[in-house]
């Protein structure tokens, strides 16, 4: 990325929409000057200008939750920025995965149920906002909190029940035991920070 191409504003600032580079999930809005886009490209963490202190701040200095940068891109006009990370801990200072976690009408998104990707997708965005929130209480945190040899294992017993159900012939048994294994599985993906839409990539390239 050449800096000089950045068209920032007035005021020396372009803004910088922050994503989960595996959930493709929208993390939160900020700012950066060219300094703080120069410290986040040399540091590979990210670096946002704050407009009410006036000043750089390094995202999770002071709490840990760092998100490390896999690439930044910017848009058509070049007067914005996205930037694909990986976060170590949640985006807000509430302490949630986004900082775009409420609704104007005060509903969740429905996923239309017919939609089987849609659902895949929603299902890799609330495993990995259970990795960041870790609910207490919530299994895909104990599995997060047990770590990769757990969600293995667990990889490993799906997958030879679902063999066993369709050995078996028993088409209920195998639907359910299908349905673990891919829950699992994307648990998983999110341990190894790999998105769905690698794996989805590679199926587009083998057709």
């Amino acid at each position: 990325m050449n800096i000089e191409t950045i068209q920032f504003d007035d005021k020396g600032l372009v803004p910088a929409i922050v994503q989960d580079a595996a959930s493709k999930e929208v993390l939160t809005l900020a700012y950066m000057n060219q300094e703080s886009l120069t410290k986040s490209l040399e540091t590979k963490e990210t670096w946002f200008y704050s407009r009410s202190r006036q000043e750089l701040w390094h995202k999770g200095e002071t709490s840990g939750n760092t998100q490390k940068i896999q690439d930044i891109r910017y848009d058509c006009d070049q007067d914005a920025l996205l930037v694909l990370v990986t976060p170590e801990g949640p985006a807000c200072h509430k302490g949630t995965y986004t900082c775009f976690s409420s609704s104007l009408d005060n509903q969740e998104v429905a996923v239309n149920e017919t939609d089987s990707v849609a659902i895949l997708t929603e299902l890799e965005r609330i495993i990995a906002q259970r990795e960041i929130e870790r609910p207490e209480g919530a299994y895909t945190t104990y599995l997060f909190e047990k770590g990769v040899d757990k969600i293995l294992k667990k990889v490993g017993e799906e997958s030879a029940e679902v063999i066993i159900a369709a050995k078996n012939r028993d088409r209920e048994e195998l639907t359910n035991e299908a349905a673990d294994l891919l829950y699992h599985l994307f648990v998983l993906l999110r341990e190894q920070k790999v998105s769905f839409s690698e794996v989805t990539d590679i199926l587009k390239a083998r057709s």
